[in-house]
């Protein structure tokens, strides 16, 4: 079905839009970004005072934060108690994904253009790693990963080093395919494949996490770039922009850390456990406020959540909703020894290390020998114990309160 276009303000263009089509109704589904709330009102009411009726229908999740609420009416703060309650909800009240029917014809002389060729927009499609869009491929990448890769799940999720995932982060984030159907298919294997079952559950885990931090920010509209616990707004960080810098590119010296830099600037994706020790990283060894690295992934990510990226990167720094204390502080040679014990994906993302012995993959400077790679650009035990001080004076000033 063709596109069409149009560019500017949206309360100015919708509007003459509305006329010359004659139509009497605009549909649109909501976004609970705040630049987003505040564009949409603006829209709603310049079009109700025009007569035309609004129809804003809730697509980007489940369930929004106003369906999820405690024994008190109040909004859920903490993971668990929400799922659970989600859960529950869709027990009672599941909701089925909607296919039309049909589709109205288009009004001649509107519906005539098409979208862009990507090398207009600066894409070369012939070369690029970003993998194709739309429904076609997003279902079929649905249907392949629960007919194999969901059964091991719960176990090869946290290993980079193998296709583990769904992958289907940024076709969730763009509509491309519908959340309800996510949830609708996994809950349907579930029941008739019991073996199943644990990766199936995990996965819907990981599913509710995304309609979670959603919550948290319709809630909470600042957390989109201020601390979910206000305590931490006086935490001063004390890394450098030259120690972000080399974060940036890749070259901290923690082999782990710079294979996920790596691969998300040039594919525009990282693997979710990748994602959680790089922002430790940052936020705990170097001591970079996570509003930085939030900015840096909005940059590159094409999965780019508001909600999830700002509550991905709050749960690292341990200022966002989150049950546990700030002593989570990941040790990235440890996790890469325990994830990626071979060195598969940093050897990846790394070519300097192919050659490297894989008990020395993950700290090759211990070799003996001359690697092209940096030296660790800071002492984790050392930066770990600065970071404990720093986050302990915090919460015992709140606790003398």
């Amino acid at each position: 079905f063709p596109f069409l276009i149009r560019t500017g303000l949206p309360e100015e263009v919708l509007p003459k839009l509305i006329n010359d089509t004659r139509a009497s109704l605009i549909s649109f589904n909501k976004d609970i970004t705040p630049f987003a709330m505040k564009r949409d009102k603006d829209i709603r009411l310049r079009l109700e005072k025009c007569g035309i009726k609004i129809m804003a229908c809730v697509d980007h999740v489940v369930f929004p934060a106003s369906d999820i609420r405690t024994g008190s009416g109040n909004a859920y703060k903490i993971y668990t108690p929400y799922r659970n309650r989600w859960l529950e909800k869709w027990k009672n009240d599941p909701q089925s994904p909607i296919s039309p029917t049909c589709l109205r014809r288009a009004i001649p002389g509107f519906f005539s253009e098409t979208l862009e060729r990507p090398h207009t927009v600066g894409v070369n499609s012939e070369n690029t790693s970003i993998p194709l869009g739309g429904e076609e491929v997003a279902r079929s990448r649905l249907n392949s990963f629960l007919d194999s890769a969901v059964k091991h799940y719960h176990r090869d999720r946290d290993v980079p080093g193998v296709d583990g995932t769904s992958r289907l982060s940024a076709y969730i984030r763009f509509g491309t395919i519908s959340v309800r159907e996510c949830f609708f298919k996994i809950q349907e294997l579930i029941n008739v494949d019991p073996h199943s079952c644990p990766g199936a559950k995990k996965w819907c885990d990981e599913l509710i996490w995304r309609e979670f931090y959603s919550s948290i920010l319709e809630e909470n509209s600042r957390v989109i770039n201020q601390n979910y616990h206000s305590e931490y707004n006086s935490l001063i960080w004390t890394g450098s922009v030259a120690e972000f810098e080399t974060w940036c590119a890749g070259e901290t010296g923690f082999p782990i850390v710079d294979a996920g830099i790596r691969q998300l600037k040039s594919t525009g994706w990282m693997h979710n456990r990748i994602r959680m020790i790089v922002a430790s990283f940052l936020t705990k060894d170097l001591l970079i406020n996570w509003k930085e690295g939030e900015r840096f992934f909005a940059e590159y990510l094409l999965d780019y959540d508001p909600a999830s990226n700002s509550g991905g990167w709050q749960w690292a720094a341990s200022t966002g909703a989150d049950s546990q204390p700030y002593f989570r502080i990941f040790n990235p040679e440890l996790q890469a020894k325990k994830w990626d014990p071979q060195g598969v994906y940093v050897r990846r993302w790394l070519p300097e290390l192919r050659s490297v012995e894989d008990r020395y993959v993950h700290n090759p400077w211990e070799s003996g020998k001359s690697v092209s790679y940096p030296r660790p650009m800071v002492n984790h035990h050392e930066r770990r114990k600065l970071a404990l001080e720093i986050f302990s004076r915090i919460r015992k000033k709140k606790e003398r309160k």
